[in-house]
């Protein structure tokens, strides 16, 4: 109850339409009424009675009953429906928004293919919750009420053994319903497990045919088919037996009218079409039990689904945990890291371990050291997709903490190994993270990035669909593309996580220069693994095992024969090897 009343919350928008539907309800749930009551003047007045008047009025009446009911069930139905879908359209828009807006930690715990199950999967069960299912619930117990007004009216005495199967009815509805609840949370889990093994394999598609692993994918999928399968018909069993259980207890109540009407009938105390009536109303009444049964199973099975989204809906937003209050308007003077210590959530080994060092404005800070020692761990904590575990990182002398997080974010420029694009034009792409960009501006962006030469060579220039993540462009013109588009953001604060580290020797030169360009006037931390990339820094910072161990310049950390020198030598042999002649 506590999740339908939450997910009722959200039709307060539309309340108006929902008191039309009410309306509408009302009416059809009386006009249904209107049919069980006019079968008693027809068999006593027209049949038994032979009166003429009623055998005029009768027809029309029922044609006028059936167009007024088809009126009212149309706008009820249509508005109810309308209010459901947008509902959902807006429980699916809020869950969206929010993910954006969740902490880095939340997306590296739980896959993107599980997201997009929630986004997508469970808000259409909700769906068939809020829409059909509020339509058929509100209608149906407004019918059923009716009716159960007509029939009293009729006969109380006999209303009694109608009405006595309405408590047998609640167990197995209940029994039921809890069952189809349990296995829809299953069976939602089987959707995501699909949908985790569907866009892997998609994803990697090239891997999969390049070591020839099509068979072995499709078995894991199968796996979780099936599993899916075997979910979803023990549900339908549960669905399926819940409709003759309660067809099974109504006949007691039937045998019952029968027995006691049919007597009153014999006996003088009824007259036919007030027994006839009354079955008719009887029959009519147990139609909406039975649709509230369905309607129960359904709702049942899309409040596993909401339970699944509010979950995520309850997870704080980075905006509900962030205290910053001051804003930022590029660096002045430094940005420092005073004693930086961090580990992950959940894990005891600590990242990083007392890190300090101060970067003046303008400044290019290199990061270098061993797979695991720290680099990219150290540059996400600038622009705080986390927030350290020990110490503090200063601009300007004020902590990171104290500063709003858009305001943080909006003077830094990232550009990655992992280069994503979306599948849009090359000018969108350079566009993204600013807006109302003139024609001039991208196009500035795109020279100074050297990249305008191969985008003129697109079949649409600028106006090029460049595919899911680029898949259209060789690494290098990615890497530029992304190189254009923080140049445009034009940010104060760069990070250049290992941006050339996956290229050939062409496109390395290629976005090399662009990096340059990139990178004047800038306050500026690069992670690289070849070297070469980092000679020309200003410092470079070794790290290892989350220590910093060593920071000076290139000649300088030569000189101390340490750490720097013995990756700097591994590295310079690893290339002395590939140019040696076979």
């Amino acid at each position: 109850m506590r999740l339908y009343l939450r997910l009722l919350e959200y039709m307060r928008p539309y309340w108006g339409r929902l008191l039309v539907a009410a309306a509408c309800s009302g009416a059809v749930a009386a006009l249904t009424g209107a049919y069980a009551w006019l079968v008693r003047p027809a068999l006593d007045e027209i049949f038994i009675n032979k009166n003429v008047t009623w055998l005029v009025f009768l027809p029309v009446a029922l044609m006028a009953v059936s167009v007024l009911k088809g009126v009212c069930g149309y706008g009820q139905s249509y508005l109810m429906i309308f209010v459901g879908s947008r509902v959902v359209t807006d429980i699916r828009q809020q869950l969206f928004g929010h993910l954006m807006r969740l902490p880095v930690g939340f997306h590296l715990k739980n896959p993107s293919s599980r997201m997009l199950s929630r986004v997508i999967n469970d808000v259409n069960w909700i769906q068939n919750a809020v829409s059909g299912v509020l339509k058929d619930l509100f209608q149906q117990s407004l019918t059923f009420l009716v009716l159960l007004g007509v029939i009293l009216y009729q006969n109380w005495q006999l209303a009694f053994f109608a009405v006595v199967v309405i408590p047998l009815s609640a167990y197995p509805m209940v029994r039921f319903g809890n069952q189809l609840r349990k296995i829809a949370t299953t069976g939602q889990e089987r959707t995501a497990d699909m949908s985790t093994a569907l866009q892997e394999t998609l994803t990697g598609i090239r891997i999969v045919k390049g070591f020839t692993r099509e068979e072995a994918e499709g078995e894991r999928f199968a796996k979780y088919n099936e599993a899916y399968f075997r979910t979803n018909m023990k549900s339908t069993q549960v669905s399926s037996i819940t409709s003759p259980v309660l067809e099974a207890v109504g006949i007691i109540g039937v045998a019952g009218i029968i027995w006691y009407g049919g007597s009153q009938v014999i006996n003088g105390a009824m007259t036919p079409g007030t027994f006839f009536s009354f079955l008719t109303a009887v029959f009519l009444m147990y139609t909406p039990i039975k649709r509230v049964a369905s309607a129960n199973n359904t709702i049942q099975q899309a409040l596993a689904a909401a339970d699944r989204v509010f979950t995520v809906l309850d997870v704080a937003t980075e905006a509900a945990q962030d205290t910053g209050t001051r804003e930022l308007d590029g660096v002045r003077s430094t940005i420092e890291l005073r004693h930086v210590s961090f580990r992950y959530e959940g894990i005891e080994a600590w990242a990083l371990q007392d890190i300090s060092v101060t970067v003046r404005t303008g400044e290019v800070l290199a990061i270098v050291g061993s797979s695991g020692a720290g680099k990219t761990t150290l540059v996400n904590l600038i622009p705080r997709f986390y927030d350290p575990t020990g110490g503090a990182i200063l601009i300007d002398g004020v902590d990171l903490r104290e500063i709003r997080l858009p305001a943080i974010r909006r003077q830094i420029g990232i550009v990655s190994q992992e280069t994503l694009l979306f599948d849009d034009t090359v000018r969108n792409n350079i566009a993204y993270g600013r807006d109302a960009v003139t024609e001039d501006a991208i196009t500035d962006a795109a020279k100074a990035a050297y990249a305008h030469e191969f985008i003129m060579r697109l079949p649409n220039g600028y106006g090029t669909l460049i595919g899911e993540n680029g898949v259209k462009l060789s690494g290098g013109e990615r890497q530029r593309l992304a190189i254009a588009r923080a140049l445009l953001r034009n940010p104060p604060i760069l990070i250049l996580d290992e941006a050339t580290s996956s290229l050939d020797t062409e496109s390395e030169r290629m976005v090399q220069m662009a990096l340059a360009n990139l990178m004047k006037g800038r306050t500026t931390f690069v992670i690289a693994h070849r070297l070469s990339t980092v000679q020309r820094a200003d410092r470079i910072a070794v790290l290892a095992a989350g220590r910093l161990v060593e920071i000076g310049r290139h000649e300088e950390l030569l000189a101390k024969a340490g750490v720097y020198q013995r990756l700097y030598q591994m590295q310079f042999q690893d290339h002395g090897r590939e140019g040696a002649p076979a």
